[in-house]
């Protein structure tokens, strides 16, 4: 197992292409609250976690809740230090710290980002400020 993980190969520049062009979509999506694109962008599955700043979420379906629920808010920000990295070709972490434009609120993001059969998908999320 050990020797498979250390063949694996990290930042393959394609993949790393694909995940910044999906992880682009996400956060325009964010900008303008497009719940619809949000959501797709989730793994419609019961294992998916999103910890949010207020809130602990445990599966597709009450991520898809707490999003139409919220409503539209203040989500305009600036991405900073963003880090994607590759692991193969359908797994990846992309780490980010942001600043509320508003407030000017400084946070931080994690994603765990898998391919599926219909793309790639957030199947694990962390969102908190400093």
């Amino acid at each position: 197992m050990i020797r498979r993980i250390m063949e694996m190969e990290i930042n393959n520049p394609d993949v790393v292409a694909e995940v910044t062009t999906v992880f682009e979509e996400y956060e325009a999506a964010l900008m303008s609250n497009n719940v619809n694109i949000l959501d797709e962008l989730f793994w419609h599955s019961s294992y998916t976690i999103r910890y949010g700043v207020n809130e602990n979420l445990y599966g597709y379906e009450a991520i898809a809740a707490f999003r139409k629920a919220r409503g539209k808010v203040n989500l305009d920000r600036v991405l900073m230090n963003t880090v994607i990295t590759t692991y193969g070709r359908d797994f990846a972490t992309v780490n980010t710290e942001f600043q509320r434009q508003e407030t000017g609120k400084v946070g931080r993001q994690s994603q765990i980002w898998m391919r599926t059969s219909v793309g790639w998908r957030v199947v694990s999320a962390h969102v908190s400020f400093l």
